[in-house]
């Protein structure tokens, strides 16, 4: 039997232990990043404000336009 302190179920400081651990986190981690890109949890709103934007952005362009055309009349 193992006492030491610091070994868990891969041995004390194994390298495969290490490597298990990582991938598994980044298995974790991918699969949450991939099932929020599939929800659209982030990207929705993001999309929704920037066309709200643009949409803006042209409206001001047109009024600048506007503004210009009438100080050059005058």
């Amino acid at each position: 039997m193992n006492f030491m302190m610091g070994s868990g179920m891969y041995g004390a400081y194994s390298f495969w232990g290490i490597l298990v651990n990582i991938f598994v986190i980044l298995l974790i981690v991918g699969i949450v990043v991939l099932l929020l890109n599939r929800s659209e949890f982030v990207s929705s709103g993001n999309n929704e404000r920037l066309a709200r934007l643009e949409k803006d952005v042209d409206e001001i362009k047109r009024t600048v336009q506007a503004i210009k055309e009438k100080l050059d009349e005058i």
